[in-house]
């Protein structure tokens, strides 16, 4: 039954089986196959968050005839790229093929794809096989009338190199899925190739989902095209395990067939039958080669310069800086972050030679506190990135300095690094100009506590007769008296000295 909900100890008897095909489009400077720029959505001409449709735009890509494509090396460099980071095998001849069907966004009326000679076949992702990674070129947007009586096609897209990943169907739950993306995603930003940003189109899936009761059987699979979030993919893989469990309760059979993912109505919708499929009639693109990457590439030297991986990074971060797993992979889900991190820790180096370990390690603990809490919260507060941020990793590493120093105390770097994020300022001009610099003079801090200790007569008794929270109080009274900057235990020390 269409949409039925699947409810007790039937749900569990039946075993999910999950593939996805995930689409990126790539960094490079033109489109797939002529020379317009590769800027899907430009605004730069009209101001920022103005649309400018069908800018970027030529023959080749708008599929005039006569007019003939080039592969762009740039493109097919980074899907090989991908390939090498996965541990997947280069194919020795690639090509490309014609993918043919009719659409109003498909300028051509075909696609420029790859069939059955992709550049990249196997490798693994977080124990995910990889069946292939081929390239083709993406589809133009169609923007439909508020009023449903209207359509339009913007072109700026059409023709932008679109990397498509493929697993083979053993992720077996939605969770698992949505982990495997959001690596996939880290993997193309830390190489590069790809900003991978979902909300912004660059990013898509679709998912193949089917359930069967006997494990050694895959069950009818169903594909849900177009999810364009993690959040899509979740829940859309979720109710469309749920659908097929509620069909087979029935006692009915599911259908093989195209879904869409309503996300006002957070359900699957059928879009076409297996019958009303498509016959896309691949055949070799006459008017490109067959190529070799390895002839084109130097693919040890490639594999040699890849950068740092994710994982890789999130290993070192552990080993050298004593960080936990979940702290080395909070710094190392934000590229951007972790490269923040290291540059910071690096300004700290100097100060720490000579140091015992654990008071390096005490540092690189601090920088990670006052990165992942105090600076990404106030940027959060202000909707920036640490991309934009004003504060730079060598004035963090100062404020970290000044505060393992004493010259401030955790109130002060507080105050400091919220005037940082609005000016960019250095942390010691701040603290100078704020005065917000840790009393260190003896004599005054003596004379705070003389202070406290007149007006307080009640805290000293009682401490005196053995309460030790009292000890607390007079040092939180005397911190007030100093506008919070003096240093406890400092306080402490001189409290404890007149009470012997």
């Amino acid at each position: 039954m269409e949409g039925s909900v699947c409810y007790g100890k039937a749900m569990s008897e039946y075993k999910p089986t999950i593939g996805l095909e995930v689409h990126a489009e790539l960094n490079t400077r033109t489109k797939m196959f002529c020379d317009c720029k590769n800027d899907p959505d430009p605004s730069a001409l009209l101001g920022a968050g103005v649309k400018h449709p069908n800018v970027n735009v030529c023959p080749v890509c708008l599929g005039h005839p006569g007019a003939l494509p080039v592969a762009d090396k740039q493109a097919v460099e980074a899907v090989v790229k991908v390939g090498l980071a996965i541990g997947a095998k280069i194919n020795a001849q690639s090509k490309f093929d014609r993918k043919n069907y009719f659409y109003p966004d498909l300028p051509k009326g075909y696609q420029i794809s790859q069939y059955d000679a992709p550049i990249v076949q196997g490798g693994e992702l977080m124990e995910v096989a990889i069946t292939r990674i081929h390239l083709e070129e993406d589809a133009g947007k169609l923007m439909h009338a508020p009023d449903g009586k209207s359509t339009l096609v913007d072109f700026n897209r059409a023709g932008v190199p679109l990397m498509e990943l493929v697993t083979e169907p053993c992720i077996k739950s939605a969770e698992e899925a949505v982990r495997f993306m959001k690596e996939l995603q880290l993997l193309l930003r830390y190489l590069g190739v790809s900003d991978a940003d979902l909300e912004r189109g660059q990013m898509r899936a679709d998912a193949n989902v089917s359930i069967s009761s006997d494990p050694e059987k895959l069950g009818t699979r169903a594909e849900i095209k177009n999810l364009n979030s993690f959040r899509a993919v979740a829940d859309a893989i979720t109710y469309e395990i749920t659908r097929q469990a509620g069909i087979l309760e029935q006692g009915e059979k599911v259908h093989q067939e195209t879904r869409g993912w309503d996300e006002a109505k957070k359900k699957t919708v059928s879009q076409r039958s297996k019958e009303e499929a498509h016959d896309y009639r691949y055949f070799p693109e006459p008017d490109l080669s067959p190529f070799a990457p390895a002839e084109i590439f130097d693919l040890e030297d490639m594999r040699r310069h890849l950068p740092e991986l994710p994982r890789a990074k999130q290993a070192r971060f552990e080993k050298e800086f004593g960080l936990s797993e979940k702290q080395a992979g909070m710094l190392v889900e934000t590229k951007e972050l972790a490269e923040f991190f290291e540059e910071a820790l690096s300004e700290l180096a100097e100060r720490d030679k000579g140091q015992a370990t654990g008071d390096k390690m005490k540092s690189e603990h601090l920088l990670f506190n006052y990165l992942t809490s105090d600076l990404v919260g106030l940027l959060n507060e202000s909707g920036s990135t640490i991309q934009d941020s004003r504060v730079n990793p060598e004035h963090l590493a100062h404020l970290v300095d000044l505060i393992a120093d004493g010259k401030i105390m955790s109130r002060q770097a507080k105050d400091i690094l919220e005037k940082m994020v609005t000016t960019g300022e250095d942390p010691e001009d701040i603290m100078k100009n704020e005065g917000l610099e840790t009393v260190s003079d003896e004599s005054e801090l003596d004379a705070a506590v003389k202070i406290v200790l007149e007006e307080n007569p009640a805290a000293v008794a009682d401490y005196k007769k053995g309460k030790t929270a009292s000890m607390q109080f007079l040092i939180g009274k005397a911190m007030t008296k100093l506008n919070g900057r003096g240093n406890p235990e400092r306080l402490r020390e001189i409290l404890t000295n007149l009470f012997k």
